[in-house]
């Protein structure tokens, strides 16, 4: 893995931060350490990371609304979510507003470390694969780029994980990805044995982008197999 990387650490437990920066220290060649809501977002305009590991529960400005403005922002960065709070609702949240994933404290440091690693694997091999061309399927239009999906010309609001789904599926037209594959590339590997996680992330893909999810347009289903992005039957 290239070294040449910036990490931003945002939390308030000193000693937890310091145990994540050790532990993380193959990934970046920068590691940047805050406590706080505002400085992390000062850090992130003035040198933007290329991983934020940011706590959901900070003074003053909390970790949700750092990973709101973050973004907002033009340039993509992966987040991964720490919180002492185990709440579905605060984690769907955390998700919808952009996370790449999401760990429960207390967590085991080694499951810290393959989660940043997946996500960071993940996006070389995406920023690989991606050009900076837009992608057309029929009304959908993906631009890897600026990470954003349109509809007819409408925007399609999509998580993190969502739009990587999407995008590795129009990067691989006509192809199947069984479950396991899918979790392997576009989770990076550190789900394994979740496969019902992609099954999930699908049905909500499909709500947003699908007139009728019972009968896709794009994102099929191959039973028995696993899923394919039709593009020549979206044309």
């Amino acid at each position: 893995m290239p070294m040449l990387r910036t990490l931003l650490i945002v939390e308030d437990q000193h000693d937890l931060a310091e145990l994540v920066a050790l532990h993380l220290s193959d990934l970046a060649q920068r590691i940047h350490l805050c406590s706080d809501g505002v400085e992390a977002l000062r850090i992130a305009a003035a040198t933007p990371p290329d991983l934020v590991v940011l706590d959901l529960g900070l003074p003053g400005l909390d970790g949700l609304e750092v990973c709101r403005r973050l973004r907002a922002s033009a340039r993509y960065v992966p987040i991964l979510m720490l919180t002492s709070r185990s709440s579905d609702a605060e984690r769907v949240l955390g998700l919808e507003l952009g996370a790449d994933d999401y760990l429960v404290k207390p967590f085991n440091v080694m499951e810290l470390v393959a989660r940043a690693k997946a996500i960071v694997r993940r996006m070389d091999g995406l920023a690989n694969a991606a050009s900076d061309a837009v992608i057309r399927s029929g009304t959908l239009a993906i631009d890897p780029a600026a990470r954003r999906v349109t509809l007819a010309g409408t925007p399609i609001a999509l998580t993190a994980r969502e739009f990587d789904l999407l995008l590795h599926f129009a990067l691989h037209p006509g192809r199947v990805f069984t479950r396991e594959q899918l979790l392997d590339t576009v989770w990076g590997g550190a789900h394994g044995g979740y496969a019902h996680t992609v099954n999930s992330h699908i049905n909500r893909l499909r709500a947003k982008i699908e007139t009728d999810a019972a009968d896709p347009r794009w994102i099929q289903t191959v039973w028995g197999v696993g899923y394919r992005f039709a593009a020549a039957g979206a044309a």
